[in-house]
């Protein structure tokens, strides 16, 4: 299992792909986390901000999940589906012919990766959000104890996206869909159905099931509560759903995709 993992390990950061999509996850988060924070400092003289002092700021840092999830996603996916498109997957066989080692070797080579994505994606949500809510606002809170922990929290949520990305790339290997997918779901689809279900009181439950939904319980924090449609689950309810994503898809992947005979 060891010669397992180092080799998808080393097969995983010889690619310069994953650290490109750091450097522009950077970026995206920097500019997000500053434009949101300005719109909790900010605001028209008489009219109420959508969140204030250390509410605001964990809404702020949250947004290393809210918005941030889909780079881990689709580093882990690529992990995997680059196989598939380079047809390497059969030389990854030989290698170590048991499929569900394999798969257990590739889900764990992610995990490093993630967690770097995890510190990188936090520091910058911190440097685009803190220095406005420090200046203008009621404060960063960066000394506080519960938002220290939404923010080691945080590493962890985006390495376990990281994995959960591999376990999705299991299932869909062509990765053009994969990609597309992921962008259409972290993008459009489960923010919208997030809200919608945060209005429907019988409903607002679910929402926190949604991955999504589950990483941002694992925080303890939402962007989406300025809204007021959020419901968040207790840290280890939510990450035992968290992980239950990654068991449910990596199963369907070995029982399907990693199933079939490759060539």
């Amino acid at each position: 299992m060891r010669a397992a993992f180092l080799a998808e390990y080393r097969k995983l950061v010889s690619t310069r792909l994953w650290w490109l999509l750091l450097l522009v996850m950077v970026g995206y988060l920097v500019f997000v986390s500053a434009a949101v924070s300005a719109s909790f400092v900010f605001v028209p003289e008489g009219a109420e901000p959508p969140l204030v002092g250390e509410d605001a700021a964990r809404a702020t840092y949250s947004l290393v999940n809210g918005i941030g999830y889909v780079f881990p996603l689709v580093i882990g996916s690529l992990a995997m589906t680059t196989e598939f498109r380079h047809k390497t997957i059969t030389q990854s066989l030989l290698v170590e012919p048991d499929r569900t080692r394999f798969l257990l070797a590739k889900l764990l080579s992610v995990v490093p990766i993630g967690l770097v994505a995890g510190l990188v994606g936090v520091a910058a949500t911190v440097a685009g959000g803190a220095p406005l809510l420090a200046v203008e606002g009621d404060g960063s809170y960066l000394g506080d104890g519960d938002v220290l922990v939404g923010l080691l929290l945080g590493v962890v949520v985006v390495a376990l996206w990281a994995v959960i990305g591999v376990a999705f790339g299991s299932i869909v290997s062509n990765q053009v869909a994969a990609i597309v997918v992921i962008l259409a779901f972290t993008q459009f689809v489960e923010p919208i159905v997030r809200l919608v279900l945060g209005q429907v009181d019988a409903l607002a439950g679910v929402a926190s099931y949604l991955p999504g939904g589950a990483a941002d319980s694992l925080i303890g924090a939402s962007f989406l509560g300025s809204t007021g449609a959020v419901d968040l689950l207790p840290r280890w309810a939510a990450a035992l759903v968290l992980l239950a994503y990654v068991a449910v898809f990596a199963l369907v992947g070995r029982l399907t995709t990693l199933r079939r005979d490759i060539g």
